[in-house]
């Protein structure tokens, strides 16, 4: 969990850029539809962590990330 004085970082491995994106996405085999997760991403791992879900048929949308606070 954070708080707003946490930053949220990117979900790719190893990256401590600040995340710019939401990749909402779900397994179909394991959630129901209502159920939704989320990575973050950066600019550089936007669109890599967005493929992996997609090939997968995971990824739902994505979405510019706001941090609350």
């Amino acid at each position: 969990m954070t708080d707003a004085t946490t930053p949220v970082i990117c979900s790719a491995k190893g990256c401590p850029q600040p995340a710019r994106w939401r990749l909402v996405w779900n397994n179909p085999k394991l959630h129901t539809p209502d159920r939704e997760k989320v990575w973050t991403a950066c600019d550089d791992h936007r669109e890599s962590l967005s493929h992996h879900l997609a090939i997968r048929s995971f990824l739902r949308r994505v979405e510019p990330f706001e941090h609350a606070g």
